[in-house]
């Protein structure tokens, strides 16, 4: 298997001269996958099994059939994808607290955010102190995640007419830490069996993952890092300068990196690097960490994004890495084999464990300056010995990028207001909005051609394109987020972005700016006073790879958006979740899943819905 992207190969090739393994290789050495698994049905919840669907077994040993099986399984995926989201959510929200109370470097850097997000919660800001709001706001979101009462975010935040469609199919969210124990326990071996229920449980987990847990982890990483705004950065492996000490953060919180920036920034610090050698000290960004960070901070202290998480072998084999600080999220186990490239890995997080690393840190809000210093410590001290060992190879390609489109920097972009954008698509030069959320996967294509595939044919069709997550850094990569790729966009979409001053991809951030997303649609929503499915938007996840995908491909579904997925979900062994998925749920919700692995007929699937709500709206 090989990538789209050129630095990519050319580091592949440079592993595979030295015998080590890397991503491309292990997926090339699984061969065939089981039928079964891939279809959904088979099942190892107990010692009666694993049980398969087959023409001679219509049930597990226990009873349950192919659509019980199926819906299980997919719920299993979206909890994990709640768990890390809340996990991340609830580390914000500590964080926000021990920066009010003057415990961590960082500062509320957005106070406009954070009033605004106060009297959205109903917190009273009149006559206080903002670090008085700043705990209030912190201490509600925790109580309100783990509450086992109707969310208070969700009912905050929620469309009206959404809330109302909720309300009727009984599936208006408490905190989210009850929807897990819900879902969890009803989806145990011989408790919920039914497939229709345990989907609208798994609706009820994703409206309050989105609406509630990633809307406070993205509210938060503004209200202490700064809202994003549209500023230049640069991405590709070309990035990297050997001969800085380099620090690259993975992962997707930005909190140590943020603070190293804010460290790195000090003159003493880098006479520190200057001192061993180098020419001064520089911070990599790695997949999510990375895209938090290049979204918010504007110094040359940030090199830029390396790319997605499939490129973070490569990114270690250049020789060029001091300390490689990996969080909470998307880190290869094989890490620990890349060392012999002279780079030391640290977890800096307690859920990240890896065979073979023995030295890491826990982030706490307290002590992440600590920790911040300690990583460049141990970097300075690597460089000494890695530029005596090691010959680096760094790729020469970099791409520059416009990063940084908020839903305050795009309503910025349009005059202040939806009604630029709103008149734009009544008129036809823009056809419609489409979200590009998603991982990147091997699964059926080379490294991020899926996704830069379907956004290249959907500018083309004058369709604005929103990117977040990984497939983010695959289209910044591929240059698609810069202004030159304006030529590539349908002739009345390039009038648009020519007179707004903006690219046909918005570089929109992470997985977790869904729920910034969703916000921003409410507002267009709200201004036509119209319900979300009848808006000319959809969604796709070309790429979808992990659990994070598939609890955010639900709530989509939920909030009432068409929403396409490649590759083929493990649904297949149950006619009936297919049906349920693709044409029922739309009768309930109006979102309902695309399923097209042939990115030019997705994007014309794509262009065919948006062309309908348009017809509908009467534009």
């Amino acid at each position: 298997m090989e990538s789209i992207h050129p630095s990519v190969n050319e580091m592949h090739e440079r592993v595979k001269e030295d015998g080590i393994n890397s991503v491309l290789d292990r997926f090339d050495e699984q061969n065939s996958r089981c039928k079964f698994c891939e279809q959904g049905i088979s099942c190892q919840l107990c010692s009666m099994g694993p049980c398969r669907i087959t023409s001679n077994a219509q049930s597990g040993v226990c009873g349950i059939d192919a659509a019980g099986m199926v819906i299980r399984n997919l719920v299993h995926l979206n909890m994990l994808g709640t768990e890390a989201y809340t996990y991340h959510a609830i580390e914000a929200a500590k964080t926000l607290k021990a920066t009010a109370e003057g415990k961590t470097p960082f500062e509320i850097k957005d106070k406009k955010k954070l009033i605004w997000f106060a009297e959205q919660l109903g917190i009273g800001t009149k006559g206080k102190d903002i670090k008085e709001i700043a705990v209030e706001v912190a201490e509600f979101a925790i109580r309100d995640l783990s509450s086992h009462e109707p969310s208070k975010i969700v009912k905050a935040l929620a469309p009206e007419k959404r809330k109302e469609v909720w309300e009727e199919l009984d599936i208006m969210p408490d905190g989210v830490f009850q929807e897990l124990l819900t879902v969890g326990s009803s989806s145990m071996t011989n408790v919920d069996s039914d497939y229709v229920s345990l989907a609208k449980k798994a609706m009820r987990m994703g409206i309050v993952t989105c609406l509630g847990a990633q809307v406070v982890i993205e509210t938060i990483h503004d209200i202490l890092f700064g809202t994003p705004k549209p500023h230049d950065s640069y991405v590709d492996l070309g990035i990297i300068d050997s001969d800085y000490v380099n620090i690259a953060v993975n992962g997707h919180e930005p909190f140590v990196g943020a603070a190293l920036i804010k460290l790195a920034e000090k003159e003493e610090i880098q006479e520190k690097a200057k001192k061993a050698g180098a020419k001064g000290l520089r911070i990599i960004g790695s997949i999510e960490t990375g895209q938090e960070l290049i979204q918010r901070f504007e110094t040359e202290i940030l090199a830029g994004l390396t790319g997605n998480w499939i490129t973070q072998e490569y990114v270690l084999a250049t020789g060029a890495i001091d300390v490689f600080a990996v969080d909470m999220n998307c880190t290869l186990p094989t890490l620990a084999e890349y060392q012999k490239y002279g780079v030391k890995i640290v977890p800096v997080s307690k859920l990240v464990r890896l065979k073979g690393i023995e030295e890491g840190f826990d982030y706490q809000p307290e002590n992440v300056e600590e920790i911040a210093m300690k990583l460049i410590d141990m970097a300075v001290e690597n460089f000494k010995e890695r530029r005596q060992k090691i010959e680096p190879y760094v790729p020469e390609r970099v791409q520059s990028v416009t990063a940084g489109f908020s839903t305050e920097a795009i309503l910025e972009a349009l005059g202040g207001g939806p009604e630029v954008l709103i008149n734009a698509i009544k008129n036809g030069d823009i056809k419609g909005v489409v979200a590009l959320v998603s991982c990147t996967t091997l699964r059926n294509s080379p490294h991020d051609y899926h996704t830069v595939r379907i956004a290249e044919e959907l500018i083309k069709r004058d369709i604005l394109v929103l990117s977040m997550g990984c497939g983010n850094a695959a289209l910044q990569v591929a240059g698609l987020t810069s202004l030159e790729a304006i030529d590539m966009a349908g002739e009345r979409l390039q009038e648009v972005c020519r007179a707004l001053g903006i690219p046909p991809v918005l570089s929109f951030g992470t997985c977790t700016d869904t729920g910034r997303l969703a916000l921003l649609v409410k507002a267009i929503a709200d201004y036509l006073g119209v319900d979300i499915p009848q808006l000319p938007i959809a969604a796709t996840a070309p790429e979808y790879m992990e659990q994070k995908a598939t609890i955010d491909a639900i709530f989509a579904v939920a909030y009432g958006v068409t929403t396409h997925v490649s590759p083929i979900p493990p649904v297949t062994g149950s006619p009936e979740v297919v049906k349920l998925l693709t044409e029922d749920v739309e009768k309930l919700t109006g979102g309902k899943i695309l399923v097209e692995e042939d990115p030019v007929k997705a994007a014309e699937l794509i262009e065919d819905a948006i062309i309908e709500k348009r017809v509908a709206l009467g534009i």
